[in-house]
């Protein structure tokens, strides 16, 4: 079957329609001050033709504007003290403008920074002292726009916007906010998905594609792993909010991972020319799908040093190798989701990894704590190494544009679930669980997992992600405990061990110290217990699998090389962690 062509277009630059607007006679001598999703080398070059032409122009990025004037208007180095007094307005969270005006506090180290709330007239009004004793004050426009977005809700959310002076007259706002191409592109996605006719029955396709090219910056910061994507937000806000949409349509809440639309696929492609939009519906080719994938590390690499997430055909020479009884299911689009009993006299545990696939460090960590748990002579494990191969697939496709990116739309499965809460028939890649489940008698889970190394954000339904504002920013590695009734104490107990082992990993406790301080800065108060450095949370829950399971959460997504090694390390020292406590627990301790 052929692609299913849904809409294709063209539309026009907003830096080309400024700069072509205000290069006219009549506006010879004027000043134009104004704000977009445009990177700092395309603004200044249409600020240099506007100049030929008479015209003084500053433009400013729309997008983290405070953020933007420390990085391209002011010399940080200059500075002793700062007091950033920031908006706070009924349309959005109280902390949300300190939070877009993150990882400010970690680019100024050496200065004595404050943050105080404010009103809501979107200004975030400075007092600058520098080191020679120099006071400035400076006011800087933070342009929003209060909308009712696609699921009703009415938001406060980043939008362009345009001043304009002329030699006669006061500067004056044109028409208040401006309209970007980076907000048409998203409002034509939008739009034509809620158009659409789709089938009374979930999946709505196969595949969704939606191929965007357009301008907009990558720019990295010299804080951790730290980048700001304009490209990558905009993946971020299509997925998420067509997963909204569909939501929707099927009664299912905002929150609910059983929603099974097809697999959503935003490609958003960096363009310095007119911004361009291709939507189709298609099917699935895993074989074309895995010859664009990226490249993987070299096969005969040491897994303790991979710098990548490995091949697909690696993770199975892995678990080959491993031995023990096999076990496994098919995915979706019919990839191998292998399994492996090693039966021993302790107690047995499951270990699993690439539940969400673009979360890749638990991969290569599950793997190598298996390995030292053969070693061993005498554990007692099951292991499903990448319960996604679907979504392992699709994440190795993008990574070849980006691989710096999140990219969530690999974090479910080619149904477009969390295979965690897949609850009917077919089961596809669940059914591994249930085996492993059933085999090993398993009474702990422990479930490898990340989230974004940078920040995340949804600059056009209101900036923070909805559902996930605990995940806007890293905080460090932590550790979430879910248990079955009457697994309270064995639960708390396991935090507590497991913690106390992990203050031994040479770099962890400075690691997890500076995330969560930087965290507190902009995000406030860390909404979880820390335990021996490391952040925890622990609840009661009935959902069905292991009476215990213990979920762990690096920032991984994006990272590469020594910073994944280290994720993949934190990973397997967990494993190996969890293990003990638990033949300690449950009194099957061989030692």
């Amino acid at each position: 079957m052929t692609d299913m062509l849904l809409l294709n277009l063209t539309l026009p630059r907003t830096l080309d329609s400024w700069a072509s607007q205000f290069e006219q006679a009549e506006w010879r001598g004027a000043q134009v001050e104004g704000w977009l999703f445009e990177g700092v080398a395309a603004r200044r070059a249409a600020e240099r033709r506007l100049r030929a032409a008479g015209v003084e122009a500053t433009l400013r990025s729309a997008y983290k504007p405070l953020l933007h004037y420390f990085l391209e208007e002011v010399d940080c180095s200059t500075l002793a003290a700062v007091t950033v007094t920031y908006p706070v307005h009924p349309n959005a969270s109280p902390r949300r403008f300190l939070l877009e005006a993150y990882p400010l506090a970690a680019l100024l180290p050496d200065c004595k920074l404050a943050f105080e709330p404010g009103t809501d007239d979107l200004n975030y009004q400075l007092a600058l002292t520098r080191k020679d004793g120099q006071q400035l004050q400076a006011s800087i426009f933070a342009p929003n726009r209060i909308h009712v977005d696609h699921l009703d809700a009415t938001l406060l959310s980043p939008t362009g916007w345009l001043r304009t002076r002329t030699e006669s007259g006061p500067m004056v706002q044109m028409g208040a906010a401006q309209k970007t191409d980076y907000e048409q592109v998203f409002e034509q996605i939008i739009q034509t998905v809620q158009q659409q006719p789709w089938p009374a029955q979930e999946p709505y396709f196969e595949r969704l594609d939606i191929r965007v090219d357009l301008p907009g910056f990558e720019q990295a910061l010299p804080v951790d792993h730290e980048c700001i994507s304009t490209h990558e937000a905009l993946h971020e806000d299509i997925y998420f909010s067509l997963l909204e949409i569909f939501q929707r349509r099927s009664g299912q809440a905002t929150s609910d991972r059983r929603l099974q639309p097809g697999q959503i696929v935003p490609d958003v492609r960096a363009s310095n020319t007119a911004p361009r939009l291709r939507m189709a519906l298609s099917r699935f080719d895993v074989q074309a799908q895995d010859l664009r994938a990226c490249a993987s590390p070299a096969p005969e690499q040491a897994f303790d040093l991979l710098g990548a997430a490995p091949h697909p055909e690696r993770i199975a020479a892995e678990m080959h190798g491993l031995g023990g009884q096999r076990f496994g299911a098919l995915s979706r689009q019919g990839r191998a989701v292998e399994g492996l009993y090693h039966a021993g006299p302790g107690a047995a545990v499951l270990i699993s990894g690439g539940q969400h696939a673009n979360e890749t460090s638990g991969v290569v960590g599950a793997l190598r704590a298996a390995q030292q748990l053969k070693a061993s002579g005498n554990a007692h494990f099951a292991l499903i190494a990448l319960e996604n191969p679907d979504g392992y697939a699709l994440h190795r496709e993008l990574c070849v544009q980006h691989p710096r990116h999140m990219h969530h739309a690999a974090r479910y499965s080619a149904l477009g679930d969390d295979i965690e809460y897949r609850e009917q028939a077919p089961l596809y890649e669940r059914e591994a669980r249930e085996q492993a489940l059933a085999l090993s008698g398993a009474q702990l889970h422990i479930n490898l997992h990340g989230y974004p190394a940078h920040e995340w954000t949804r600059p056009l339904c209101g900036y923070v992600p909805r559902g996930f504002e605990l995940w806007t920013i890293p905080k460090g590695f932590f550790l979430i405990l879910r248990h079955h009734p009457g697994w309270q104490a064995q639960g708390r107990a396991l935090l507590e061990q497991v913690s106390a082992a992990l203050l031994k990993v040479d770099g962890l406790p400075a690691y997890n110290t500076r995330q969560m301080a930087l965290y507190e800065r902009h995000a406030g108060e860390l909404p979880f217990e820390v335990i021996n450095g490391t952040a925890c949370t622990q609840s009661e829950s009935t959902r069905p699998g292991a009476p215990v399971t213990l979920i762990t959460e690096f920032p991984d997504e994006t990272v590469a090389d020594e910073r994944f090694r280290f994720a993949h390390t934190v990973q397997m020292a967990t494993v190996l962690a969890a293990v003990s406590a638990w033949q300690r627990l449950s009194g099957a301790d061989p030692q």
